[in-house]
């Protein structure tokens, strides 16, 4: 094996061993707080070892603005069609409950309760599922769907695709693919689209994993603030 084969082999697992295990861990876990904050601490210990980030520059602080307010962006899009303002157009909601939450063709539920709420798990491991939605899970899901699949798509040896480079039904496939990976797919499409549309316009995917910290830190502290617990 060449040190480029080795190298190589190297940054696919940097990219993909994180994202697999928090997978993983999601179906052989219960969904409980203390499961989840079982699955932060050990992906988090994964990331830090693994260490994708050393296969791309520093973060550049100029795309910071535009990355914060896509974020927040995001996330108004992410709770918007849910706010009790819709129940003016009851048609809407209930298409959106029906249709947009969860893909038309699953079989799974929605949990009624959250095992999230401080009442249920106590506020050291609702603070937990937040840094861990925030912190962990978000810069993982980017260095794997934007740094490591959309690249791949475009051309095996990942690394040296150009950020910049837009191939439509590679870009789409993973925006669709990611939306999937979501409970409320259909924002998560729109989620998707956006993350990826920062990582060409800034060649920068610190750009997208800043989008997402923002996104899912705010839509936590909405739903800590709001009580919108069927977020989490």
């Amino acid at each position: 094996m060449t040190a480029d084969t080795s190298a190589a082999r190297r940054a696919l697992f940097d990219h993909i061993a994180p994202f697999v295990a928090w997978l993983l861990l999601m179906e052989l876990l219960p969904r409980t707080a203390w499961a989840y904050a079982l699955r932060g601490t050990l992906c988090l210990g994964l990331l830090l070892w693994c260490r994708p980030w050393r296969h791309y520059p520093r973060p550049n602080p100029r795309h910071m603005p535009l990355a914060l307010a896509l974020g927040a962006l995001v996330c108004l899009v992410w709770i918007l069609p849910e706010l009790p303002f819709w129940q003016n157009w009851p048609a809407f909601e209930q298409f959106y409950r029906q249709y947009g939450i969860l893909p038309p063709w699953s079989m799974a539920a929605l949990p009624v309760e959250s095992p999230y709420a401080p009442a249920a798990a106590g506020w050291l491991l609702t603070l937990m599922r937040l840094l861990g939605s925030a912190l962990v899970i978000a810069v993982i899901e980017e260095f794997f769907w934007r740094g490591f699949l959309y690249r791949w798509l475009v051309e095996r040896d990942f690394l040296r695709v150009d950020p910049a480079r837009y191939l439509p039904w590679a870009f789409w496939l993973t925006v669709l693919l990611f939306g999937l990976e979501h409970d409320r797919w259909l924002v998560g499409m729109a989620a998707g689209a956006a993350y990826g549309w920062l990582y060409l316009r800034t060649r920068d995917l610190w750009a997208p994993i800043l989008a997402h910290v923002c996104t899912n830190l705010l839509l936590g502290l909405y739903v800590l603030g709001a009580g919108a617990w069927q977020f989490w």
